[in-house]
């Protein structure tokens, strides 16, 4: 039985083939606090006049105060003619998270130490699980899973993993605790390194 949704990616994209783990959808509104405290704007490395690429070298030459121009339209370019520039995106790469936000306001979690059970995103992120439809115990799961918190609090997780395998969930990667307002995200975080265990 699976309420996990339809695997548009095939298995094939929005996964770690490393890990087996899908990469994780979630809103930014949802962690809006800490994801404008800990992101950076990543910037297309592009001629504002006609739109071709910039070499990396031209680039970090121009903002080192050096005139250099576009290889293409042979326009001068230097650091003000890039004063009006947009992010084409905000990304995350620490030592815990590599996660990206586009125009959409959805940031995908492609790498980190927390994953979660939760649904298949729709077609627009294929294969790729959304983290707000997480899985919520009910019904026998939801007793068993209190029982076993009450009297043996270190077997919750794998009982919780059991329980949301069973009913076809999937592994998504997501943001920790410490991302939500009230230090408790709205899912139940497990950890990446206690998969093998």
């Amino acid at each position: 039985m699976s309420n996990a949704g339809i695997d548009y990616g095939m298995g094939l994209a929005n996964i770690d083939v490393e890990t087996g783990i899908r990469y994780g959808v979630i809103s930014q509104n949802e962690v809006l606090q800490a994801w404008a405290d800990s992101s950076e704007p990543y910037y297309i490395k592009a001629c504002p006049y006609c739109g071709t690429e910039l070499s990396e070298d031209i680039y970090d030459d121009i903002f080192a105060g050096a005139k250099k121009k576009c290889q293409n339209c042979k326009q001068a370019l230097t650091d003000f003619d890039f004063q009006d520039q947009e992010p084409s995106s905000y990304y995350l790469d620490d030592d815990e998270y590599l996660a990206e936000c586009g125009d959409d306001g959805d940031i995908f979690i492609t790498k980190s130490p927390y994953y979660t059970y939760c649904r298949f995103c729709s077609p627009c992120a294929p294969g790729a699980g959304y983290l707000m439809d997480y899985y919520k115990p009910t019904g026998k799961a939801l007793e068993q899973l209190t029982l076993i918190k009450n009297i043996s609090p270190l077997s919750y997780d794998e009982a919780f993993r059991s329980w949301a395998e069973t009913y076809g969930y999937i592994k998504a990667y997501c943001f920790g605790n410490d991302f939500f307002d009230d230090e408790q995200a709205p899912y139940h975080v497990l950890n990446v390194s206690d998969i093998n265990d």
